[in-house]
């Protein structure tokens, strides 16, 4: 790589661009996300609640076939933006977009045909069976949007309208708020309400995006092109690191409700539901930092301006550190509130009180989680899968199963709830381990020690 001369305010106010709609942008998507529990909770009931927890694991997948496409194919395009090569960035975008639509469909296939059986995999029991298939099928039926919605937010940034991410999903959370009052709240839909607001909401956010990139100000367009298998293999190849850490989550949701409703019962999914919803927020707001950073990074790397690919690194970790303390000491704080916008403390005295005790163990490991996703995305916008893919399935698959099987017969309850802490802790030496071995950053100093 070359060593350019960086100017340091210049790159400063490019990464806070990015940096603000890529973090606004996934607050928004967490707190309507959030929204969505706090209707079903009290407009349906916790046992709803606990279904749509159940249900989550699906949705994370949807998500993270979205994150496969939405990094991969980000990243490609951004290096060849880097490069002048205008066209090829269009036919990238393009294929991108049509595989995408395919999976999709698939998909839908696949689930109607399977609904009982994937919700009885789930975890699903006679309680919560009737929920479960119902918001399991309107979310399938949405799932394109899903996936197109949040992979053409990731496509604006790198297009140079980082801002328009924040348009796209602050009108998705609005509908999806809105209709959430309405079709739960007003129209007693129950949770099938829920499902349809969620959906209606991707619908919304996909075609502001692309109306987007059918105007003239877009330097991405949809063009004819031949379709190649290899840069889909690229795509995938790049993406799987991110999109590991969102399936991964799916996962260990799963292996936790499977092993909460046999050492706890009901009421800790019920717990781990608002758990999952506080983590979801603090995860998304890692992730946001680390996406701000990304088409940045890869901008630069395809530029070959080392220079500017440390100064970016560096100016992500400082961020993290801030974000992640500010938000532990928030979460710790106000705790009984956040537990409150969820459940009746009069009705569900025992179980608040219980599930405060929960949050607060767990919220441990939000101290460290940012610093691993911030590592494992950096390989990935630099065009260095496997080192993203290691570190993200060590830290959100392997690592926390180990833990949290190990953490409940050492500590029975109270190991379920350290258990992530405890993951993220051995995580991120292996991480620091693998970044020292692998990149060309001084960990100090932000010098170049090794050519990428």
């Amino acid at each position: 790589m070359n060593c350019i001369t960086v100017d340091n305010n210049s790159m400063r106010k490019k990464f806070i661009r990015y940096l603000l709609p890529s973090v606004s942008a996934m607050w928004v998507y967490s707190l309507y996300t959030m929204v969505d529990g706090i209707f079903v909770s009290w407009g349906v009931g916790t046992t709803a609640i606990a279904s749509v927890n159940i249900a989550m694991p699906f949705i994370n997948f949807i998500f993270a076939i979205s994150v496969f496409f939405a990094t991969g194919a980000s990243t490609l395009v951004s290096i060849a933006l880097g490069k002048g090569n205008s066209k090829r960035a269009n036919e990238i975008f393009t294929m991108n977009f049509i595989a995408m639509v395919v999976i999709s469909i698939i998909i839908v296939i696949l689930t109607l045909m399977n609904l009982e059986k994937i919700a009885i995999f789930l975890g699903a029991n006679d309680l919560t069976i009737g929920y479960v298939k119902e918001y399991l099928q309107i979310i399938t039926i949405f799932n394109g949007f899903f996936i197109i919605s949040y992979c053409l937010e990731v496509f604006t940034k790198a297009d140079g309208f980082p801002y328009l991410a924040i348009v796209g999903v602050v009108s998705s959370a609005l509908v999806n708020i809105i209709l959430d009052y309405l079709f739960v709240m007003r129209f007693h839909w129950g949770i099938k309400g829920a499902a349809y607001a969620t959906g209606a909401s991707q619908v919304i956010a996909t075609l502001i995006y692309i109306i987007h990139f059918n105007k003239k100000k877009s330097r991405l367009k949809f063009i004819k092109c031949k379709f190649e298998f290899s840069v889909i293999k690229d795509i995938l190849s790049i993406g799987m690191p991110d999109s590991l850490t969102e399936c991964s989550t799916g996962v260990v949701i799963y292996i936790f409700n499977h092993v909460i409703l046999s050492n706890i019962g009901n009421k800790g999914v019920v717990t781990y539901s608002i758990i999952s919803y506080i983590n979801l927020l603090v995860l998304m707001t890692m992730i946001g930092i680390t996406q701000g950073m990304q088409p940045l990074c890869s901008f630069y790397y395809g530029r070959e301006d080392e220079k500017a690919v440390n100064t970016l690194f560096n100016m992500s970790v400082k961020t993290i550190a801030v974000m992640s303390i500010l938000i532990f000491a928030i979460v710790n704080i106000f705790t009984p509130q956040i537990v409150q916008i969820f459940m009746d403390k009069a009705t569900n005295e025992e179980l608040y009180i219980y599930s405060i005790k929960a949050i607060r163990m767990f919220s441990l490991s939000f101290i460290i989680v940012g610093y691993n996703i911030l590592i494992s995305g950096f390989f990935a916008a630099i065009a260095k899968p496997k080192y993203a893919t290691i570190i993200s399935l060590s830290r959100g698959l392997v690592i926390i199963t180990l833990s949290l099987f190990i953490m409940t017969s050492l500590f029975g309850e109270t190991g379920i709830w350290l258990a992530t802490a405890v993951s993220e802790g051995i995580s991120i030496i292996i991480s620091l381990l693998i970044f020292k071995e692998n990149s060309y950053i001084d960990l100090e100093s932000g010098k170049l020690i090794k050519e990428a």
